[in-house]
């Protein structure tokens, strides 16, 4: 599913149109960076938490020439599924 059916099958189960659907998918995803940028989680009960992970710095080789490169720190979102979630996904 891609975001122009996400933002259809929203307008249809919440009887809106599809402009105000795609209001409503781009005020969720805007919430969910805007919290995660600034440093805090996002929890939703039965789906799952949105996570801001750190990685360090390290070193990598350029697999061409063998040369050792510097890899900076950097921070990574991550989803972990709630156990609704996976149960309706296993099930």
């Amino acid at each position: 599913m891609n975001k122009n059916e996400l933002v259809a099958h929203v307008a249809d189960t919440a009887n809106l149109s599809k402009a105000s659907a795609a209001e409503a998918v781009d005020a969720t995803f805007d919430a969910i960076m805007g919290a995660l940028k600034g440093g805090d989680e996002v929890r939703i009960v039965g789906f799952g938490n949105f996570v801001v992970s750190e990685r360090k710095a390290g070193e990598g080789r350029n697999p061409r020439t063998g040369e050792v490169i510097k890899i900076p720190a950097s921070k990574s979102p991550k989803f972990k599924p709630g156990k609704a979630f996976k149960d309706a996904v296993n099930g």
